[in-house]
Formats: C-alpha cells, structure tokens, sequence
C-alpha cells in the first residue's frame, strides 16, 4: 500500500506538514499540488520550493487540474498543465471531477495525450466512481472512489473488469474518518484492490488539508 497525498494546505501555513512529506517519500505515491483549484494566477514561490524539497527527496509531484467532468474546455485545462510545469517543473498531473461513462472517454484520452506531450510521466484521473474499463487503457492510476467514511463503509465491490488490472493502478481517498480508523480505511481499500490510498478524519469543504494520520511518526522513525 502507497498514499497519493493531496497536500491542499498552503507551505507557509503549515510548513510540518510538507516537511513530513518530504520525510515519507518511501510511503508515498505523490503528493497533489493544488494552489488555487490549479496553478493559480502566477508562480507561488512557497509552492515552488516545496516541490523543489519533494522531488529532491524523491517524492512524484502531482499538479492538480479541475476537469469539470469534461465540462471545462480542453485549452483551459491544457494551459493549467502548462503552468503546473513550467512554474512547478510537476512530474505528472492529476485530473480531478473526470466523467466516468464511455462517452466522456475521447476527451479524457485527449487531455492524457496533451499531459505526455508537456513531459507528464504520470497521468491520474479521479471519476471518484470506478469509470467505464477504457479509462484504465490510458491512465497511470483511476482514483475510483473520493467521498466520506460512510459512503465509503456502503460501497459496492470493485466491478470484474479491475481484475485484469494490478491494485497499484486503482486509489481510493477517504475523508471524515473516525479517530483511530484511518488504518482500518487502508487495509480496507486493499482488501477492495485499491493499491494506493489516502485516508484523513478531516472534514468540511477541504478535508485535504493536513496529512495522514500515522504518516510523520513513521517517518521520523525510519529517519532515525
């Protein structure tokens, strides 16, 4: 099991928590790098130089962009990417609010395509719903559950089309779990073929904003 952190806290704010990240690189899948839904408006030099500590350490650095469920126009999206990696030289990208039917599938290829052709090696998308099977043909990682400990808890079964695939490629992100559950959250998504995870007790409008209970104890312990 690895954790695809999205870091959604701002490194002046909370310069521990993005220390702790940097500390935990042999747990981490990548970290989310979100400054405002994207790359906000002009380079943030406090999010330049945490990217810069994240990669040195050897930590994927993800740069958020809102797909809308392909309601956002390609260019935007496209120019979103761009900043991600001239501003934050970002190692992939993560798509966020990606359609999940068949027919949402040739924009979502298209935006995969243009990631690459920016020098994204990793391309993550999150219908935060396991999607139609194709996706899996041209995404890194399908983040096929986002939603809260409950919903989480009533979930269905993986559908039989993920067992061609290994676990490493599916993700599910928990929010609102109860205290001293957010290893159970892991261990379930495992159980559920998810390979990666991130499970917070964080809730509200950006339960994403500190990280996983567990992560900086380990951390500190493999430091020392």
């Amino acid at each position: 099991m690895t954790l695809l952190v999205p870091m959604y806290a701002h490194p002046a704010v909370d310069p521990d928590a993005w220390a702790a990240l940097a500390l935990s690189a042999p747990q981490l899948y990548g970290v989310v790098l979100n400054i405002a839904d994207g790359p906000g408006t002009r380079p943030d030099p406090a999010f330049t130089a945490a990217a810069r500590t994240l990669r040195a350490a050897g930590v994927r650095v993800l740069g958020y962009a809102d797909a809308d469920y392909g309601r956002r126009p390609f260019r935007a999206v496209r120019a979103d990417l761009r900043r991600h990696r001239e501003w934050y030289a970002a190692d992939g990208f993560l798509f966020d609010q990606t359609p999940a039917d068949a027919a949402g599938m040739r924009h979502c290829r298209r935006l995969a395509r243009a990631a690459r052709a920016l020098g994204g090696r990793t391309v993550v998308l999150n219908p935060g719903v396991h999607p139609a099977a194709g996706y899996a043909s041209f995404a890194d990682l399908l983040i096929t559950f986002e939603g809260d400990w409950a919903a989480y808890c009533a979930a269905p079964a993986p559908p039989a089309w993920t067992a061609a695939h290994p676990p490493e490629r599916f993700c599910h992100l928990v929010y609102g779990v109860p205290p001293g559950l957010c290893g159970l959250a892991g261990r379930t998504a495992g159980l559920r073929r998810a390979g990666v995870h991130c499970a917070v007790p964080g809730h509200g409008p950006n339960p994403w904003s500190a990280v996983p209970p567990g992560l900086v104890p380990a951390a500190v312990g493999e430091e020392g």
